[in-house]
């Protein structure tokens, strides 16, 4: 079996997380400049067999898309593009910030790295995948 990628996308960090080949366990993987993503997928795909890649859409409290959306459908559509064997989903990214820096605090990390905000996205990317794979 191949991995599946989850993106917590924002417009400064994007987080990582992956699952192991088996799709059993979701860790996470980095969090890195947005700006440089397209290369850091460009040279993980190169390594790892990952069978879809899960984005997660930021909505606002209405429903309606974020900021984000188009940049996002343009992430999506160089994946699609350059990868064809990569599926690509999105999933709802409703509120894992806020879950994130509460798994955080309640893991006991100390004050100065809970102000991570690269920590954040990361743990966001890895909820994103979990959540993902609970409904698949």
């Amino acid at each position: 079996m191949a991995r599946i990628m989850g993106l917590d996308y924002g417009g400064k960090r994007t987080g990582i997380a992956v699952t192991d080949p088996l799709q059993i366990v979701v860790n996470g993987l980095d969090t890195i400049e947005t700006s440089q993503l397209k290369n850091f997928l460009n040279q993980y795909l190169k390594t790892e067999v990952v069978e879809k890649i899960v984005i997660g859409m930021p909505t606002h409290k209405d429903g309606n898309f974020t900021y984000l959306k188009p940049a996002i459908d343009e992430l999506a559509a160089f994946i699609v593009k350059s990868y064809p064997s990569t599926a690509v989903d999105f999933a709802d990214e409703s509120f894992t910030s806020v879950q994130s820096k509460e798994i955080i605090l309640r893991a006991g990390v100390k004050k100065s790295k809970r102000q991570d905000k690269a920590l954040v996205d990361k743990v966001s990317a890895i909820l994103i995948l979990q959540k993902y794979l609970g409904h698949i």
